[in-house]
């Protein structure tokens, strides 16, 4: 995992292209509590990110609206973000890396903010359309700036620790947040999301150096990139894989409520999604460079297994809770094998690549919720898992037609 991080900073590092004294004039101690600054304001934005999700029940039911509809909570802030990835790098030119992370994470104390005091449903997708402009801009700066901020035999271990956030917002803080609304309400919840948020940005205006620029993604690197069929089949694959997760996982609170699981339940069982999911990704890091299709193709599998058979079993709370955490295991490894797939796919056009991935996840978790609640409105929220499953065997197809068994994977990819 540490080589494709690496590889990946190294990338990067065209685009944020950093003179050698900026690394080499910071003590090594605030080189890195730099790092942690940028990891915590992961771990505010994802947590943010997927705090509804863990909340639905009371936020819809609080502001007059059906599960469905509250879906576009999260629908909401992924169309912003893919259209924000892209277009944040092809119009940021050389504005100082530094001060666009600092006004990202304004945005994304504002959101919390909106969010917590929404007097309506409109309000509220106001404060989560702010955290979608936030949120693209972020993930496509947030790995590149990771090779910076420290000597570059150490840009790996940067990475590392920034999607830790990442890790730790699955793991910790989308289950607290859901905790918390039940000892106070949804919006402590979005309260406690912007103090995070707050922490963030202090740090970050307190430790991050300046991070000049350079260069910028030109539009011609995003045509090129997407005129390749390998490229376009990648995309579409991961489009297919986060649409059968979040059009299914946007819902997971509404179908564990609706079969008799309480609150602390559901959050010990959410606490458990996360804390599998990680450690799903530690285990398939250490397979997923010699083995990265088949590693991909057994998580898509699991996870669709995971999908069909919960509504099967839902009068079983343990069997449920087992499937959960069967589905945790897939979502945990998935992203991983992903994004080094995309790497693979975009070797001469990085940049472009990073930018296309993050539009396309936040293309994928929009669409994905959205239909995911319609389904819900229209049929049930079981109705939501067999559409889940659906675009997982699909995407078993998808990952099959590269030619399953083929050991040179990379070469295919980068054609």
């Amino acid at each position: 995992m540490e080589k494709n991080l690496a590889a990946l900073s190294a990338q990067n590092d065209s685009l944020l292209d950093m003179p050698a004294h900026v690394a080499s004039t910071a003590s090594p101690l605030r080189s890195w509590l730099s790092v942690v600054s940028v990891a915590i304001g992961a771990f505010a934005f994802v947590t943010t990110e997927f705090l509804p999700v863990g909340l639905l029940p009371q936020i819809a039911s609080d502001l007059g609206v059906s599960p469905g509809t509250a879906g576009l909570m999260v629908t909401t802030p992924g169309i912003i973000a893919a259209i924000s990835a892209p277009g944040l790098m092809l119009g940021a030119g050389r504005i100082d890396r530094r001060f666009i992370l600092l006004a990202l994470s304004i945005l994304l104390l504002t959101s919390n903010l909106v969010s917590a005091f929404a007097p309506s449903f409109g309000i509220m997708l106001l404060g989560r359309a702010l955290l979608g402009a936030a949120l693209g801009g972020f993930w496509t700066l947030a790995l590149a700036t990771a090779g910076r901020l420290v000597r570059q035999e150490h840009a790996a271990k940067a990475t590392a620790m920034i999607l830790s956030g990442v890790t730790f917002a699955t793991v910790i803080g989308v289950p607290l947040g859901t905790f918390i609304s039940g000892l106070y309400s949804w919006r402590a919840s979005f309260i406690a999301t912007g103090a995070l948020a707050a922490v963030a940005l202090a740090a970050q205006a307190f430790l991050l150096p300046a991070l000049p620029s350079k260069a910028a993604i030109r539009f011609s690197d995003l045509r090129a990139l997407l005129s390749r069929s390998t490229a376009r089949k990648s995309l579409l694959m991961v489009a297919l894989v986060f649409g059968a997760h979040f059009s299914s996982y946007t819902y997971v609170t509404p179908f564990l409520a609706q079969n008799n699981f309480s609150l602390p339940a559901i959050t010990s069982v959410l606490l458990g999604f996360g804390f599998v999911g990680f450690i799903a990704n530690l285990a398939i890091s250490t397979a997923v460079t010699r083995h990265l299709q088949a590693s991909l193709f057994a998580m898509v599998a699991i996870l669709l297994v995971a999908l069909v058979t919960l509504p099967l079993v839902h009068a079983s709370p343990a069997a449920v809770a087992v499937m959960v955490l069967a589905w945790g295991v897939a979502f945990g490894a998935i992203p991983l094998c992903l994004s080094i797939w995309l790497q693979l796919s975009s070797p001469d056009l990085p940049e472009a690549g990073s930018a296309l991935f993050v539009s396309i996840v936040q293309v994928a978790i929009a669409l994905g919720s959205f239909t995911g609640g319609v389904v819900v409105d229209a049929v049930g929220i079981s109705a939501t898992l067999w559409l889940g499953g659906f675009l997982a065997l699909t995407s078993l197809a998808v990952i099959a037609s590269f030619g399953m068994g083929n050991k040179k994977l990379a070469e295919i990819l980068s054609k």
